[in-house]
């Protein structure tokens, strides 16, 4: 996890140090800095939604909404991945917002139905009988479709509601913005592919890192997979640690 914020590294780290070791954490983030390893987010505008269709568009039901266990709301989104030659290949993943843990995911070589689909069909076979969730995306042709829509109201043992964006602003979506950059920012980016099936592997492999590994400041520095058992609000740990005046580095999304 070589991308990974400052401050979620410090705390692994002083957690396996002894007592005589201990850094405090302007301390470690000097250690960083004169070590050139306070990195800023490299940043690409690939165009995944295309929303100039005919299809119906649902309204946003979450703008006032924070879920407070898991299985509430899921997020839906696609983004790019470098391949082998200058092609791409595009990951389609399902967050749970609550807990940030990614819930299903599929790569394929288009921006088809597939993609989504699978993810979706993933998604939805470990909802939990009962669930009462809201499946929030963009407004992108795949999630506007009748297979979409239509497998989402197919599943009898679940209440779910439909939400989507209403316009291009990301912020609609944060969430689910938020775990496509981690991914590609802290592992993809820095990955080169030989096939899609050699993608699949690895990206498998980093999809279990961050439900399992990473801690979030988002979710009381816990990993999705320890906050996908909780239930409650968490509290965000989102903290500005810079003084003013002091050049701020930029990594994990946010200013050091």
């Amino acid at each position: 996890m070589h991308h990974l914020g400052g401050r979620k590294l410090h705390q692994i780290v002083v957690e396996r140090l002894p007592e005589d070791l201990f850094i405090g954490r302007d301390a470690f983030f000097n250690l960083l800095r004169d070590n050139g390893y306070l990195l800023r987010n490299r940043r690409s505008h690939p165009v995944t939604t295309n929303s100039y269709h005919h299809f119906h568009i649902y309204e946003n039901l979450i703008q006032d909404f924070s879920p407070t266990a898991p299985h509430q709301l899921y997020v839906s989104d696609i983004t790019y991945v470098d391949g082998p030659d200058g092609c791409f290949y595009y990951l389609s993943l399902i967050t749970d917002a609550y807990s940030h843990k990614i819930v299903s995911w599929y790569l394929s070589e288009t921006l088809e139905m597939k993609g989504p689909i699978e993810a979706l069909k993933m998604a939805l076979s470990k909802l939990p009988e009962g669930a009462k969730l809201i499946h929030h995306s963009d407004r992108g042709v795949q999630y506007c479709s009748g297979p979409y829509i239509n497998l989402l109201k197919s599943i009898a043992n679940a209440d779910i509601r439909i939400s989507m964006t209403q316009n291009g602003d990301p912020r609609e979506n944060a969430i689910a913005e938020r775990v496509n950059g981690i991914l590609k920012t802290e592992w993809i980016n820095d990955m080169s592919f030989k096939s899609l099936e050699d993608a699949r592997v690895r990206i498998k492999k980093v999809v279990y890192l961050y439900n399992n590994e990473r801690p979030h400041s988002s979710i009381q520095m816990m990993t999705p997979e320890q906050a996908s058992h909780m239930q409650g609000p968490l509290e965000r740990k989102w903290k500005s640690y810079y003084k003013k005046g002091e050049n701020k580095e930029w990594n994990d999304g946010k200013y050091l």
